[in-house]
């Protein structure tokens, strides 16, 4: 059984390749309408306390921890880390999603795994305690390093129609991204062939400039390209104005290498025309 703290979009990618393998899935949720959700896709909903996680453990088997810290740390940690402690031992794998914030400003360079870990922003800091304490539970971790994700209902397309997009400039600005169906690969692959210890970029073949990806999605759609707008000028939430703080590309080598993914959608153009075949079927 996977127990999945902090039941999000990419758990739920995960969970619904496992359930179809015939697994269990039992996830943590705060809110009543995710909780139905849930139970509507097969996973077993649980409240967002210790004693349900404490109930859920023994029959864990394989754990994912995509809950993000908040002002007062890593809150699966806080609620119940001497718990998940305690069953390090029968746990045959854990992940723990991270970000590639973890490795902040490189003005457009590459980054991997090998990169010192010097975040900018207050939620990379953040990130960086978190992964230094989950890797001192004892358990056999694994950290994946996720880039931006998108996916059905999580893309450029709705804001497009409605034209409301910009395509902000800033010169040199590199993001790395992840359709959530490869990042649920990754996480089964990894699952298949466990390496506690390791961290793994979650990233496509090609960094891009984001306002070449809102170009694309236009394009698509067969609508105007939104207008460029200069980033010092661009109307923008504290943030989105965070995010472009950071520039690089991000490898995946290590998942490729390491790991043997094929990735489903390689760069952001498959990603996209996937998203959008899909909304059209529908």
């Amino acid at each position: 059984m996977l127990l999945s703290l902090g039941h999000g979009y990419s758990a739920r990618a995960l969970a619904r390749r496992l359930l179809a393998d015939g697994w269990q899935v039992a996830g943590t949720t705060r809110s009543e309408d995710k909780a139905r959700q849930m139970r509507a896709e097969g996973v077993t909903a649980l409240p967002w306390t210790r004693e349900a996680i404490a109930g859920a453990l023994p029959k864990a088997t394989h754990l994912l921890v995509s809950a993000a810290p908040d002002a007062g740390g890593d809150p699966a940690l806080q609620l119940a880390g001497d718990l998940l402690s305690a069953r390090a031992a029968s746990l045959a794998w854990a992940g723990y999603l991270s970000t590639t914030g973890v490795y902040g400003d490189h003005q457009g360079g590459w980054v991997d795994e090998t990169t010192p870990l010097t975040p900018s922003s207050r939620r990379g800091k953040a990130r960086v305690a978190a992964e230094s304490a989950w890797r001192a539970t004892g358990l056999p971790l694994h950290i994946f390093r996720l880039a931006g994700i998108y996916g059905p209902g999580r893309g450029p397309f709705a804001k497009i129609r409605a034209g409301t997009a910009q395509r902000v400039i800033k010169p040199n600005q590199f993001f790395s991204r992840i359709h959530v169906e490869d990042i649920a690969e990754v996480l089964l692959t990894s699952i298949a062939r466990p390496a506690p210890g390791t961290a793994y970029n979650v990233c496509d073949d090609q960094p891009a400039p984001p306002q070449d990806v809102l170009a694309c999605a236009a394009d698509m759609l067969g609508l105007p390209v939104p207008p460029e707008v200069p980033f010092e000028t661009a109307e923008m939430s504290p943030m989105a104005r965070a995010f472009y703080a950071d520039s690089k590309k991000v490898s995946n080598r290590r998942i490729r290498e390491d790991l043997g993914v094929a990735l489903h959608y390689p760069d952001y153009r498959s990603g996209l025309a996937a998203i959008l075949a899909a909304e059209t079927a529908s």
